[in-house]
């Protein structure tokens, strides 16, 4: 009995994992998750600025690990070393 319990556990537990799905998050207007043009996390800077040309403007990396951002007309890219670590909408 205490078998058939655990196995229709298990089942359950993988039929809701089939049905989970993400979500757009908003913030302020912005998007929290990329989907709509902007990099995308994990790339880097070379293919950020192979794809999307060069930014407008380059800040000088800050703090510990080194963070860089990249700002676009329309979007600002935050890179840890050379991997994009976030890309946010401009207002």
């Amino acid at each position: 009995m205490a078998r058939m319990r655990t196995i229709a556990l298990i089942a359950l537990l993988f039929a809701a994992m089939g049905t989970a799905s993400a979500e757009t998050l908003k913030m302020d207007g912005a998007a929290a998750m990329s989907g709509d043009g902007r990099p995308t996390r994990g790339m880097t800077q070379a293919s950020v600025q192979s794809k999307y040309g060069s930014p407008a403007s380059i800040k000088a990396p800050v703090g510990e690990p080194p963070i860089t951002r990249w700002e676009y007309t329309d979007f600002v890219v935050f890179f840890e070393h050379d991997k994009v670590i976030h890309a946010v909408l401009k207002r």
